[in-house]
């Protein structure tokens, strides 16, 4: 059963003595709408769970990208499967395509930036691994040159966007999209999912 998560209404004492701005209050609900949105997602969400979990409990290995913030979450997610979460456990094989500077300059002068993620594919990717890609908008050309990559090479992918979805949405093998307005909300909603997403491989849930 769904739980949803309501709009606040601050007491006016808190609001008029400055404690929150209305603005400020706008964006926690704004915040709160679309992270209440994620629960509406469960089906994707798990879905991609089990693929990651199939290839890191066996011997295939998760690659993660994005651009922007969505790189700094790829490298939040790998090195939250490489290290810990919250609890001690066994190190998972986990990596972003996003940290490798000699590596994405050298592709992007060489091949152009479209090309700096599905050639790392190419070069480290075999079959039964998963390539996570993460865009707010799903129409990074650079993500979408690796997901092809990555088909090329029966390499499961999972897409995390928002919005509609974009190119990325039809194109993966899983998709989760997060149907928000804003990049910010969304990448808000983002960092959730792949939070709880961690949590599938704490002690407590295996």
């Amino acid at each position: 059963m769904c739980m949803l998560l309501y709009r606040i209404d601050y007491p006016t004492e808190i609001v008029t003595g400055n404690i929150m701005t209305q603005s400020l209050i706008n964006a926690v609900n704004e915040h709160l709408e679309t992270i209440n949105s994620v629960q509406f997602l469960s089906e994707d969400i798990e879905a991609a769970t089990g693929l990651i979990k199939q290839a890191l409990l066996g011997t295939n290995k998760v690659m993660v990208c994005g651009n922007g913030g969505s790189a700094s979450d790829a490298q939040h997610f790998a090195s939250e499967l490489t290290g810990r979460f919250e609890k001690d456990r066994q190190g998972y094989a986990a990596f972003s395509l996003t940290t490798d500077t000699a590596a994405l300059t050298a592709i992007g002068n060489d091949y152009g930036f479209n090309r700096i993620f599905a050639r790392q594919v190419e070069s480290v990717g075999h079959a039964e691994d998963v390539l996570m890609v993460i865009s707010t908008s799903g129409n990074s050309e650079n993500l979408i040159e690796a997901v092809r990559q990555a088909k090329q090479q029966n390499i499961k992918v999972i897409a995390l966007t928002g919005r509609d979805g974009g190119s990325l949405k039809e194109m993966a093998d899983v998709s989760i999209v997060v149907p928000g307005k804003r990049t910010s909300r969304i990448q808000e909603a983002h960092i959730f999912i792949l939070h709880y997403i961690c949590e599938a491989f704490e002690p407590f849930r295996n």
